[in-house]
């Protein structure tokens, strides 16, 4: 007998990652007020008393979806990393290019999180939430800092990649929400240069020669 256990699995999967998005896409529009449980249900093309199924409750569904969110933007990141790129330069600059360009630069997803964040303060699992995911991206940093050719303190590492994620996060903000405020490459050309300065390395690509 076939074994078809794993494609309800994937089924399964497929129909919550579809009630987060679509929870996240009717917060981008209209704010918490915008998801409502039958909205939401509407736009996944589902029941309403279908998302129970999946969520406890709509706290829930919207605690995954910021989970979802954060993680996405973690992911595009370190996607960059791929086996091939194997100098530490190389990869710590893939990285932080990465993050200071489409998809991870855009207003939608800075509105999201500006709109997630004013609750973080508030909401214990949404303040663990963001603290696992601001970890799993700095602690991703400072491997890659760990790993550059320069003698440092082991101590100093934390130090750094809290700075450099400052540096990250304050260009990622900006460049989301003034993004016509930039030249194209703008953005990862400061980013580079400013993280290049803070840990003592050229991260940024040596300029093309031109032909004579």
């Amino acid at each position: 007998m076939t074994e078809r256990r794993p494609y309800r699995r994937e089924a399964e999967d497929t129909r919550r990652e579809a009630l987060i998005s679509a929870a996240l896409d009717l917060l981008a529009q209209g704010g918490p007020q915008a998801a409502t449980v039958r909205a939401i249900a509407d736009r996944a093309g589902v029941t309403p008393g279908l998302i129970r199924h999946y969520f406890s409750s709509k706290d829930e569904l919207t605690h995954e979806a910021y989970r979802h969110l954060m993680i996405r933007m973690v992911d595009v990141s370190a996607s960059k990393l791929t086996s091939d790129l194997v100098d530490p330069v190389a990869r710590l600059s893939a990285f932080v290019a990465s993050a200071l360009r489409a998809p991870v630069v855009d207003p939608v997803t800075a509105g999201l999180w500006a709109g997630f964040l004013q609750h973080v303060r508030t909401d214990p699992r949404l303040r663990d939430i963001h603290a696992v995911t601001y970890l799993a991206f700095r602690d991703m940093l400072q491997s890659l800092i760990a790993a550059l050719p320069r003698p440092v303190p082991p101590e100093q590492l934390r130090r750094d990649a809290i700075a450099c994620n400052g540096v990250l996060d304050g260009l990622w903000l900006e460049g989301s929400v003034l993004p016509e405020a930039f030249a194209p490459g703008e953005l990862e050309s400061i980013g580079l240069a400013s993280v290049g300065l803070l840990l003592g390395v050229d991260l940024l690509p040596a300029p093309k020669e031109t032909a004579p």
